[in-house]
Formats: structure tokens, C-alpha cells, sequence
């Protein structure tokens, strides 16, 4: 732990909320300096609140890395929404990150309504700066500072790091005098071999066509140390038909060899760790119907 006396240690809990690909995951990654989030050109990747730990001068800032806030159609559509705003509720600071691109869309526009009606107060965090004009920025900070209670506003670019230490000494200022509630050196509570199914995930995402990465989940069935040190981890992919798992499989066995050569290759940087990787791929119907997918990802099975 630190050495800093604990009487001027600050700790505290920031939910970063938005909608999908807004950039949630990158900022958590940018922060905790590894990955503990997956990342995602498409949508709705992040599926659960992921927590990223980190210290920044005497303060552990805990990011809560929410799912995309959106309009929920099926059931692990509203588990991912109602545990985006579960964060807003367990949060110390909230955040409302904003892509600058695609501006004050209807899905940002219902959350800042959202958070008007709770009399909840946020900070603004503008995010991927660098795809817009400075005069695009102001005129959109402009707009949302007018819709909504915001105590400040930051304009960054997650991915290259630009202006984010100006938003990370605000939080380190602003977050309670208090001891902290995780080891120095611990930059996530997730388990590894949920980690581990969710690196799965976003290789699926990555090799696979738009619409099958929503159709599948992945889970761990086993992550067992070996006597030599290395690491054997079983992972489940559910797909809900058979023609989808032909897919995942590839042919001849391909496709799905590719993710888990990608996945163990990843693994193995992040856990500096040899991985022995196991991937099944089983058909499961309805398995956004069956309660026990949500209770392994901490998600509201809601009606």
C-alpha cells in the first residue's frame, strides 16, 4: 500500500456513463495503463461494469467502465442498461462522456434528460477531440451545458492520451478524503477467467461479420494453475443456432483457431503468463433467457 498517510489519501468511485462507442473503455484503459476493459469498433461491446483501478498523485480513482446507455429491446438489453445506471448510483463523481463526432445524438440527449430528472449533477467529458474542429467542440459543449447540470467540462482524446491530465487531476482533487479501498498495484476486481472470457469476446467481435458477436456469449468454465506455472483456462461460447457455431468454427476449424491463437497471445502480454487456451463452441437456443449467463456477469436478469 501507500506510503502516503493515509489522513491525505483520497479514494472514490467514477462512473463513466454514455452511449455505445462512446469511448468508456478506451478512457479506463488510458487511465489504469492496461487492459481491463475490451474495446471495440462496434457497439455495445462492453456488456457488464467494469471496475479500473488506478492512483493518480495521492488519490485511487476507481472507474466504473458501464455498459452503452441506450433504447433496451431484449432482455440483455435491459440488464446492460439498468447496471449502466446502478454505476450512476454507487458513484462518488459521474462522467458523461460524449463522442465528439457524433455529437448530441438522441441517446445522449435521453441520458442528460435522465439525469435532470434525478437531479443528478455530472461532469462533461468531450471525447475524440482530434476528429472535430475547435468550433464544432464549443458550439457542442454550448448545447449540452445548456440541456443539463454540469459542474465542469473537459474536452480529451482517449485514445492518444490528449488533455487527459487535466481530467484526471480534477478527479484526484475532487474525490473524498479517504483510505484506499484496493492494493497499490491492483487495476481491477474482475476475475482472470472472466478476463479471460472477455478478451475471448473481442477477438469474436474483431474476426467475426457485424451482426453473429451479438448473438453469442462466452464463459469461463475453467481456469486452473499447472504444476509447471502455466495457465489451462476452458472457455464456453454459446451461439443461439447451429448455423451460427459453423460460422465461429470456420472451415476446417479455422476460424475459431485464429481467436484463440489472438486471445492467448493477448492474455499471455496482459498476464505475462503462459496460457494453454481451450475454446468449445455449444449451441444454447435461448441463453439470453436463462438466468445462470447473467448471474456469472453480475447482470439483472429483468423481465
Amino acid at each position: 500500500m501507500s506510503k502516503v498517510p493515509v489522513s491525505e489519501t483520497r479514494c472514490g468511485f467514477v462512473a463513466l456513463i454514455g452511449a455505445p462507442n462512446a469511448g468508456k473503455s478506451t478512457i479506463t484503459n488510458n487511465f489504469v495503463g492496461s487492459k481491463v476493459s475490451i474495446v471495440s469498433p462496434k457497439v455495445q461491446t462492453t456488456r457488464t461494469l467494469v471496475k479500473g483501478i488506478g492512483i493518480y498523485d495521492n488519490t485511487q480513482i476507481i472507474f466504473l467502465d458501464t455498459p452503452g446507455i441506450f433504447k433496451p429491446k431484449r432482455r440483455l438489453d435491459r440488464a446492460m442498461v439498468s447496471s449502466a445506471w446502478s454505476g450512476v448510483e454507487d458513484a462518488d463523481i459521474i462522467v458523461l462522456v460524449v463522442d465528439a463526432k457524433r455529437g448530441f445524438d438522441d441517446e445522449t440527449q435521453s441520458i442528460v434528460a435522465k439525469l435532470n430528472k434525478n437531479k443528478k449533477e455530472a461532469i462533461l467529458l468531450i471525447n475524440k477531440v482530434d476528429l472535430v474542429s475547435k468550433d464544432s467542440l464549443l458550439a457542442l459543449s454550448a448545447k449540452i451545458n445548456q440541456a443539463g447540470n454540469f459542474k465542469e467540462t473537459f474536452f480529451i482524446s482517449a485514445l492518444n492520451g490528449q488533455h487527459t491530465a487535466d481530467f484526471y487531476q480534477y478527479l484526484a482533487d475532487n474525490l473524498p478524503l479517504s483510505p484506499w479501498y484496493y492494493p497499490e498495484d491492483q487495476i481491477s476486481d474482475m476475475p482472470l477467467k472472466l478476463l479471460t472470457a472477455e478478451v475471448v469476446r473481442e477477438k469474436l467481435f474483431m474476426f467475426l461479420h457485424d451482426e453473429l458477436p451479438y448473438a453469442l456469449t462466452v464463459e469461463p468454465e475453467l481456469w486452473e494453475r499447472r504444476e509447471d506455472g502455466s495457465v489451462r483456462a476452458e472457455m464456453t461460447i454459446y451461439v443461439q443456432r447451429d448455423s451460427q457455431k459453423i460460422i465461429v468454427l470456420g472451415k476446417g476449424g479455422v476460424m475459431i483457431k485464429r481467436i484463440g491463437q489472438a486471445a492467448r497471445r493477448e492474455l499471455e502480454d496482459l498476464l505475462e503468463e503462459r496460457i494453454h487456451l481451450f475454446l468449445f463452441v455449444k449451441v444454447r437456443e435461448n441463453w439470453q433467457e436463462d438466468a445462470a449467463r447473467y448471474l456469472t456477469w453480475n447482470l439483472p436478469f429483468n423481465p
